[in-house]
């Protein structure tokens, strides 16, 4: 499907310089000479690599589409992740080269879409929030208030994060897959 060049969105995957291409941020940008154009950053899907474009409105793009099916993560060994399919409970297993830093956020159980390009898989996507608990980090000071300062914390998937001061080693926090950052304490 062809669309724009300004109606590319973050998540969108597009055909791009004979590849397939996920955009991962956009910006519009008007100079005060000239038109306006999109900066997008995007990731190859084949081999990670990133590419900065401008796309202009007049030009044209090809969207793709992806087959999603819903998987859930049933267990991983060494360096390979298997994923038993939701609908035909077919299994499917990826290396950590597919999954990438995804990898570290996978936890049993954990239903996950699959996307797959004309029968090859291309990656997963995750749920927009994950539990983890902290399993290491400065103490808690009285007093100290949950202004702006943030404090390093070591989650048990090895993730590093920053937290505010009032989280301890044990409390259970909530953090996005996208990027590992805090988003808040997690329900008791």
């Amino acid at each position: 499907m062809r669309i724009n060049g300004n109606a590319i969105r973050p998540g969108n995957v597009v055909e791009h310089k004979g590849g397939l291409w996920k955009a991962v941020k956009i910006a519009h940008t008007q100079p005060g000479k000239g038109g306006a154009y999109l900066q997008v950053e995007l990731r190859n899907l084949r081999d990670g690599s990133k590419l900065n474009e401008r796309f202009r409105a007049s030009e044209n793009v090809e969207k793709v589409r992806l087959d999603q099916n819903a998987h859930q993560f049933l267990f991983g060994d060494d360096d390979s992740y298997t994923f038993m399919n939701m609908e035909n409970y077919e299994q499917v297993t990826l290396n950590g080269d597919q999954l990438g830093e995804q990898a570290a956020f996978l936890q049993d159980g954990m239903e996950v879409t699959i996307e797959s390009y004309e029968e090859a898989v291309i990656g997963i996507a995750l749920p927009e929030h994950v539990t983890l608990e902290v399993i290491e980090t400065e103490p808690v000071l009285k007093g100290q208030t949950a202004a702006a300062s943030y404090k390093p914390a070591i989650l048990d998937n090895s993730i590093r994060s920053s937290v505010p001061p009032f989280i301890g080693v044990g409390d259970k926090i909530v953090v996005a897959t996208e990027d590992g950052s805090y988003v808040k304490r997690a329900d008791a």
